[in-house]
């Protein structure tokens, strides 16, 4: 097994790109492929072969020179290196049209994460079904996620109620979200944050549109 250098010292932007070769080499090994390499990873995924050598780099060593990796092998080292190689036990916060789509999105398990719960403080929402779950009472939120020992977190909510929202999962225990709010949120240094904004991502793209 590779070794795992402490994550602080690895790049921020090159954890972000781990999950895109674990993706891609699912869909290799889906098409039968049982081995690869380092330009295929590059044709596939559209970053140069030197980056991926650079970005693997980070954790060891990985396959041999000229032989290339190994389709399964590589994948089990991706999954160990980002915690993937247990279950992650996941919320949904904010019962809306975007948290009613995640708890409907079935996809979540097979990649290591399992959804246990969607909860709204809307007395119009609790109750009613989101995808496969009961929308539950936000109240009841923080003896949610401490029972089950939950880290990570969505929030679906509005901007406005952001927060507040996140000053009370961070009270729970919550250490990872996924914000999908239009907001910066500020959180302890040990909380890490990661936000989905599709309007700011069209924004770039305007960039390079001639």
């Amino acid at each position: 097994m590779a070794s795992v250098t402490n994550h602080k010292n690895v790049p921020d932007i090159v954890v972000g790109r781990l999950p895109l070769y674990l993706r891609a080499l699912g869909a290799m090994q889906a098409a039968g492929k049982q081995v690869t390499s380092s330009q295929e990873l590059a044709d596939w995924l559209g970053i140069s072969s030197a980056q991926i050598r650079k970005d693997l780099s980070h954790f060891g060593e990985f396959g041999k020179q000229g032989t290339g990796y190994s389709v399964v092998m590589l994948q089990e080292r991706l999954r160990h290196i980002l915690h993937l190689n247990r279950e992650w036990p996941v919320i949904v916060v904010g019962a809306g049209n975007i948290g009613s789509a995640i708890a409907r999105y079935s996809g979540f398990e097979r990649r290591g994460f399992r959804v246990l719960g969607v909860f709204d403080n809307d007395p119009g929402k609790i109750g009613a079904q989101a995808g496969p779950f009961v929308v539950q009472d936000a109240a009841r939120m923080i003896e949610f996620i401490r029972e089950r020992d939950i880290r990570h977190a969505m929030l679906a909510v509005p901007a406005e109620h952001a927060q507040s929202v996140t000053d009370t999962l961070v009270e729970a225990g919550i250490i990872a979200i996924l914000n999908y709010a239009p907001i910066n949120l500020i959180v302890p240094p040990h909380v890490h944050v990661e936000s989905i904004d599709p309007v700011v991502h069209l924004q770039k793209m305007t960039f390079y549109i001639v």
